[in-house]
């Protein structure tokens, strides 16, 4: 007896691979299985049996422009911090920026996961500076529309860091 599939079920990959196969008529193929002949036709016209990826093309933000994105992607690679650290300090600079558009963009980027530290090598310490000695580092943004200057403060005895943004030096 043949199995009763379901009108939101899926068609499995070897009824999809028998469908693009067969000679025999989209009517004749949908009673066969079970399935309408519209997803007969729709299988036939496809080169392979996997489904097609779900959701947009060219995923973006919806909240964050192109160069709020850059500067996020620069800030995250420049100074490793985590993601909760990374929010409070990108904040004052971009002030609409939650902690899940974040962490949406980190890992459209690549970069939500922060990179192992081998076990062998112990980490480097800075030399011991006062509270509000700070070290400043400056990172070039390239966006569609130009570039753009990240400049990185941190404070080497609490790891404070401040981010702000220049559209030209």
């Amino acid at each position: 007896m043949g199995q009763i599939r379901h009108g939101g079920g899926a068609v499995p990959n070897g009824v999809r691979a028998a469908i693009q196969r067969s000679q025999a008529s989209a009517k004749e193929l949908s009673r066969t299985y079970g399935i309408d002949p519209k997803t007969v036709l729709k299988w036939r016209k496809r080169e392979t049996v996997e489904d097609r990826r779900t959701g947009p093309k060219a995923p973006r933000s919806t909240v964050l422009s192109e160069e709020e994105e850059a500067a996020v992607i620069a800030f995250r690679r420049h100074t490793l911090l985590p993601l909760d650290d990374c929010l409070y300090a990108l904040q004052p600079s971009i002030p609409h920026l939650t902690r899940s558009s974040l962490h949406r963009c980190l890992q459209r980027h690549g970069v939500s996961r922060l990179p192992e530290i081998e076990g062998d090598k112990p980490k480097k310490r800075f030399k011991r500076y006062p509270i509000g000695y700070f070290h400043i580092d400056i990172a070039e943004l390239r966006t569609a529309e130009g570039k753009l200057h990240l400049f990185v403060a941190i404070d080497r005895t609490s790891e404070w860091s401040s981010p702000g943004f220049v559209d030209t030096l």
